[in-house]
């Protein structure tokens, strides 16, 4: 069965916006009951920050206010945003306005935890413009101080597969200049003693 993404913060978001019972949250976020019934009470998750799985394309407002009037149905997940095999659509990424304000915090997670990753891919992966990346980067971003680097997958700005891809590229493309590097210094090795015999023998 499929689940949400970060289930505990998607049953944060639940308990606080919505009047489903500890069961049909429990049901949705493949947790216990009795866990959901301790994030209520304050006992566990108390650090975690809820996600609304509305955003995140996860669940409709319509799903919800079903579930709502009848307790014995469970909640439907609608899309997971991380479903390994997600056709990418083609063309320039479009991003809702709503979700135009998540880039600056997308952003600052990548540079953050994968400095490794190029702005022309952060550009395509999330559909940003470059100049904000560097200014994110050298932090001159007019608001630098108020950003909290979160991760695109969960604003729902990229695809999980999207992201695991261009990691899975970089370590080829390091692998691959080291050995052009190695070759360039061979090449200066072999060259240099044959002009130093070759010195050798005029002298003679």
């Amino acid at each position: 069965m499929e689940y949400p993404l970060m289930r505990k913060a998607t049953a944060v978001w639940l308990l606080d916006n919505t009047t489903l019972t500890f069961r049909q949250i429990a049901s949705f976020c493949g947790l216990h009951e009795l866990e959901v019934s301790g994030i209520a009470d304050g006992e566990v998750a108390s650090g975690i920050r809820g996600i609304d799985p509305i955003i995140n394309s996860q669940l409709t407002a319509e799903e919800i206010k079903r579930c709502e009037a009848d307790e014995k149905l469970d909640l439907q997940l609608f899309k997971n945003p991380a479903a390994v095999g997600e056709k990418k659509s083609r063309g320039p990424k479009y991003t809702p306005l709503s979700k135009r304000q998540d880039k600056p915090a997308a952003i600052a997670w990548l540079v953050k935890f994968h400095p490794e990753i190029t702005d022309g891919q952060i550009s395509k992966l999330i559909g940003t413009t470059k100049n904000t990346i560097k200014a994110i980067r050298e932090r001159t971003h007019w608001n630098i101080n108020n950003l909290s680097p979160t991760d695109p997958v969960i604003l729902g700005l990229c695809k999980q597969i999207e992201l695991q891809k261009i990691l899975d590229k970089i370590p080829r493309e390091k692998s691959e200049e080291q050995k052009i590097n190695m070759s360039s210094d061979t090449e200066i090795n072999v060259v240099e003693p044959s002009k130093s015999l070759f010195r050798d023998n005029l002298d003679m």
